[in-house]
């Protein structure tokens, strides 16, 4: 499996381990409306890294994290039921795009 140009990784700061099993959906903005690219769900170590095309063209893009299912799934509950970050791709270079993830707080920042 080749890894796609963005890919994530979750990690659940409030039970100090990845967070396995939760879905995420890449869009890319096309004028005013998203259009969804790709799915995956995190694996094992809370990584998705087959969230879309090897290369994306410059732009806009959003990823869309299934917050609320995953702590559903613990029986904790959440605060947010989805979390949405926007980001732009502006190169060929890789875009990880992590998650740092409680029941009621969220931090992301531009990985390597």
């Amino acid at each position: 499996m080749s890894v796609s140009h963005v890919t994530t990784h979750i990690l659940d700061t409030g039970a100090g381990r990845p967070a396995a099993g939760v879905a995420v959906v890449l869009y890319a903005k096309d004028a005013e409306t998203w259009q969804e690219l790709a799915r995956s769900t995190t694996d094992a170590d809370g990584r998705a890294k087959d969230l879309g095309p090897g290369q994306l063209e410059p732009g806009h893009y959003r990823l869309n994290f299934a917050t609320g299912s995953y702590y559903a799934g613990l029986a904790t509950a959440t605060f947010f039921p989805e979390v949405d970050l926007v980001f732009e791709v502006s190169g060929p270079e890789h875009y990880h795009v992590p998650l740092l993830l409680s029941p009621f707080a969220y931090s992301t920042y531009r990985g390597s």
